[in-house]
Parts: structure tokens; sequence; C-alpha cells
């Protein structure tokens, strides 16, 4: 699969040029560039802001949609999430919206040791029950979050093919096992959308902050359930579902989405090798269960 391009690079001299010229007050602050991922880049803008700028046209929707509904979302959850303080317009050297957001002491939890998540694994468990609320009908439509997952068969099939990986046979077929489960009947539910541990911070051995909202969407809750997998281990999986207490049937889907998001985040080993170390540690732990 190709590797999604950026089509901007976003310098340290153009995160300097739009502060100056949209929020002067910031311009003057020490800039550290803190990564650039799928979609966004990101730059710390003195100890306690970063400035988020999109790198593709197709992520810039997703940096409205955070605008947007961070806001009202927010105050619903027991820990904190980048909710924009400052918004950024297109300019004549920039194309789309961008934002200043809070920057959090914490680390990333796919840095942390697997077992230490247990710790807080009820916690990440109440955002969800404080998240999962019917969202309403304008809500951020994501064809890829919340969805059906049985349907997603064919692009499963393809990813194993291209990855090659030797349990591919075992994915597939655990995989149709877990995605005939019954539907999602419920209303369709606010949903962050990518609640993998690359987006969980942690500090001092707790959760910290949910961060990453662009795929926030509403539909089945069992697309965000995959955390379970991709975040923990047995003992940090009990601890989340017994906290959330889902039917079974939903819990039977959030596998089957694990199984497919840790395939997804397989498919770029040389660009994100954090990614693909999450996918790997999901496919391990679903396919243990």
């Amino acid at each position: 699969m190709v590797h999604p391009v950026p089509e901007i690079e976003v310098t340290a001299d153009l995160a300097r040029t739009l502060l100056r010229e949209q929020h002067p007050d910031l311009a003057d602050l020490p800039l550290t560039w803190a990564g650039t991922g799928w979609d966004n880049a990101l730059w710390r803008v003195g100890d306690r802001l970063a400035a988020r700028f999109p790198v593709r046209a197709v992520a810039a929707p997703l940096v409205d949609h955070e605008q947007r509904w961070l806001p009202a979302l927010a105050p619903l959850l027991p820990v904190d999430v980048p909710t924009p303080v400052r918004v950024g317009v297109p300019s004549s050297t920039y194309p789309w919206t961008w934002s200043v957001v809070p920057w959090f002491d914490a680390v990333a939890a796919h840095h942390t040791p697997v077992a230490s998540r247990s710790a807080w694994a009820p916690a990440l468990a109440e955002v969800f029950v404080a998240l999962h609320l019917p969202a309403p009908d304008d809500a951020p439509v994501n064809p890829f979050r919340g969805v059906p997952i049985a349907p997603r068969e064919r692009p499963l099939r393809e990813r194993l093919e291209q990855l090659e990986l030797p349990e591919a046979d075992r994915v597939l077929e655990r995989w149709r096992d877990l995605a005939a489960a019954p539907a999602w009947d419920g209303p369709a539910l606010w949903l962050h959308g990518d609640p993998h541990p690359a987006n969980l911070l942690v500090h001092d051995g707790r959760l910290r902050a949910v961060i990453d909202f662009g795929d926030v969407t509403s539909g089945d809750p069992a697309s965000d359930l995959s955390t379970a997998w991709l975040t923990f281990d047995a003992d940090g999986r009990d601890a989340f579902r017994e906290r959330l207490a889902p039917d079974d049937a939903t819990w039977r889907r959030a596998r089957a989405w694990a199984l497919h998001m840790a395939v997804v985040l397989q498919m770029h080993p040389v660009d994100h090798p954090t990614l693909a170390e999450i996918g790997r540690h999901g496919i391990e732990q679903a396919l243990a269960d």
C-alpha cells in the first residue's frame, strides 16, 4: 500500500510565519518539532501549547471536526483532551485551517510497558462511559469507524495479502467468526474514532489525556472498544471490560475491529514503526483471547 504523502512541509519557518501573522503574541515562543504523522505536523509552542497543522487536504476536515466538537465534548470527559485554544485560518502561505492546542506533560502510552497500563484501564473505560452518548444528527460522518464491521472483509483480506503475515489465515478465520456477531441496534453514539495507545497520554502511571479526535464520529461503540486489544494485556482488558460491562455481541465486534485495526496499523512499518508495533501487539492479543 502506498504511504500517504504529505502535500506540504510545515517547517519551523512556516509555523512561525503563521503564528506571527495570526497569533503574534505566540510568535516569539520557542518552537520544537514534535512529529509528523499520516495527517498532521505538530510543533510545540513554548512550554504549554502546540500548533497542529494538516499536511494533506484529506486531513483538513479532521481539524475542523475537532474545532467544532471538542468544546462541546470536553466538559463531559474525565480526562483532558486537546480542545483548541486558538484557531488558524488559511492564508497565502498555508491552505488549510489549523489549531493551537494545549501541550500535555505526558508520554504516549505505547512508550510504557504493557503490563503497567492495567492500572489505568478503568480510567480509560470511564472516558468511554462518559463519551458514548447518543450523538446529534449532524455529528461528523466517518465511513471507516462506527460502521458495521462485517462488510470490511475485502479490504482486510487485501491488506493481509500485502503484508504476508504468517498468521494471516488465523486472523481472517477469527475475524469472520467475530464479525458475525449481531449488529449494533442502538442509537449512534459519540465515538473518539482512533483510541490506540499512541493517542493515550500517561503521566506518573495514570491516564493524563486522550488526544487526536480527528476521526470523531458516531455509530457502533465497538470500534472504540477495539483499544482493549491494541492497548492492554489480558489483565488490563479484564479491568477495562469490567467497568464498561458491554454486551457479548458488542465485545465480539470490538475484537473483530481490533483485528482489523491491528492489520491497518502494520501497513507502513518503515514510516510508522510505532503503529506497526501496536498492530502486532493487537493481533497477538486478539488471537490469544
